[in-house]
């Protein structure tokens, strides 16, 4: 890593992302909530058109379990995050250390809430490939690795590492996302309308936690040396 040039003192970008994610989650909760038909039916097509392909093909099955157990499960993630604010604390970057930390928790409690609240049933199988437990939406795994994925590339950039290495990481970041949320679906254990509402309300509450603290550190006109510099 090099030294970072002093980033421009705006949050618009994030507090617009926040709010336009926030805005679309919403939508798609209301319409799971009441159950629109036509939502109903794509996750019912969807849903069926992936699980006849799956139990056809216990290989790609086998594939995606690991990847959605083991690289992308919400414990690996949790992991993975509560290594950098280790790391960040240990730098003395003390507040961005508290403030991913506390954004992560503020994830697990939105998603365990709506997940309560809605309690909606996940797909049942006669010959299912997969299993999972609680409420169906929103998919925790979608809403973690967003949350995750979505913080990690903003601290790769907020400390100024170099263009290679930080697209780099937004793409494997995408993949992950993306990937996470197609076994999901791919395993029977989600319905669509789940995964992207985990993606949705992950990109809000990262966004938005980066607007925050944004707009904190340009208002306390915190010094871009100590590691805490806005975005």
């Amino acid at each position: 890593m090099y030294s970072p040039p002093r980033p421009p003192r705006t949050r618009a970008p994030a507090l617009i992302t926040g709010l336009v994610c926030a805005s679309l989650s919403v939508v798609l909760l209301v319409l799971v909530a009441v159950r629109w038909s036509p939502l109903m039916s794509l996750d019912t097509t969807v849903a069926e058109a992936l699980h006849r392909e799956a139990v056809t093909r216990p290989g790609l099955v086998r594939v995606s379990r690991v990847l959605t157990d083991w690289v992308w499960d919400p414990w690996a993630m949790r992991v993975l995050t509560a290594v950098v604010v280790i790391a960040l604390w240990w730098r003395g970057s003390r507040l961005l250390a508290g403030w991913v930390a506390a954004t992560c928790l503020l994830a697990a409690l939105v998603q365990q809430g709506l997940k309560a609240a809605v309690d909606r049933d996940r797909p049942q199988w006669p010959d299912p490939v997969d299993s999972a437990h609680y409420a169906a939406f929103p998919s925790g795994h979608a809403m973690t690795a967003a949350v995750t994925c979505a913080l990690l590339v903003w601290l790769l950039r907020l400390h100024g590492v170099r263009p290679p290495l930080w697209w780099g990481s937004l793409v494997l970041a995408v993949v992950s996302v993306a990937g996470v949320a197609l076994t999901r679906v791919y395993l029977g254990v989600h319905w669509l309308s789940d995964v992207l509402g985990g993606i949705l309300l992950g990109g809000a509450v990262a966004a938005l936690s980066v607007a925050g603290y944004t707009a904190y550190t340009v208002r306390t006109r915190r010094p871009a040396g100590d590691g805490d510099v806005p975005l």
